[in-house]
This record gives structure tokens, sequence and C-alpha cells, in this order.
């Protein structure tokens, strides 16, 4: 299981710089390059809500992902040691990304 580190603060699942789903989902099935994926697993922490997760963070996630291209995937799952979701003041998933996707074109 890769170690995870989210940097998208306006996820409700960001607790802390970590994630508190046990997967997460990366898309970007025909991606070529980071900015091309997403993590579909966001969803956008809303002015005034709440989650009543009480669910503990942590820095170790399954990864489903759908970015074939990338060197650390096979069979749709993550291998890389440690991944870095980045997004900064997304509002939909297509504003963040897996800073960690290596094409397996070079």
């Amino acid at each position: 299981m890769p170690q995870l580190k989210c940097t998208v603060q306006t996820c409700v699942h960001n607790k802390q710089f970590l994630c508190d789903l046990d997967e997460i989902r990366v898309g970007g099935e025909t991606a070529k390059n980071p900015q091309e994926t997403c993590c579909d697993s966001f969803q956008e922490r809303k002015e005034g809500s709440y989650t009543n997760s009480m669910k503990e963070a942590s820095d170790c996630s399954c990864i489903d992902c759908k970015a074939t291209n990338c060197m650390y995937n096979k069979e749709c799952e993550c291998h890389a040691g440690k991944i870095s979701v980045e997004g900064g003041d997304a509002k939909h998933a297509s504003g963040t990304e897996c800073a960690t996707f290596q094409s397996c074109n070079g």
C-alpha cells in the first residue's frame, strides 16, 4: 500500500495532508503527464459543511488507478512506494492530479 500525501485542502477527506479513505481512485485513462490525471475520490469541502466521518486519516491508502500509462500502474493498482495528490484550491476532481505519475513511455 503506497504512502499517500494529499495537498488538496479543499477535499472533505483531507485531514492535515492525510486521507480518511482506505482506498482512493485515480483517473486518467489516457494520461500522458500528471496534469491529465485526477483524484476521482475528491469531494469538495463546502463552507459551513462538516464531515461526520469519525474515521482516522492515514498516510497509507490503496490506490485504484485508471492511469494505465503510468509506470507504477499494475493491473489498475498503484505500486509506487509514495504518491502525492495535489490540487491546492480544487473545486472539482479535474482540479486535482497525481503528481507521482510517470509515463511508461519516458
